[in-house]
């Protein structure tokens, strides 16, 4: 009883909704990759993997960009 319970801001609740929201859709790519490895279309395969790596470089760039904007705040305060 002696912890305190911490309260999500929205900030904190929107990242958790976009975490589960790009899960959900890099699980999608997953399962359709295997689908279509199953069905031996080599021509979709190649593109669903082109489409997953670009999705998943899109995130990661915007984490950094998040990241770096993050790190000026605090050299600047």
């Amino acid at each position: 009883m002696g912890q305190s319970v911490k309260k999500k801001t929205i900030a904190e609740y929107q990242e958790e909704q976009n975490l589960i929201l790009i899960d959900k859709i890099y699980k999608s790519f997953e399962a359709l990759e295997e689908t279509l490895g199953k069905l031996q279309l080599q021509e979709p395969l190649f593109i669903t993997y082109m489409a997953k790596k670009s999705f998943a470089d899109s995130v990661f760039a915007q984490i950094q960009h998040h990241n770096d904007k993050n790190k000026a705040k605090k050299f600047l305060n």
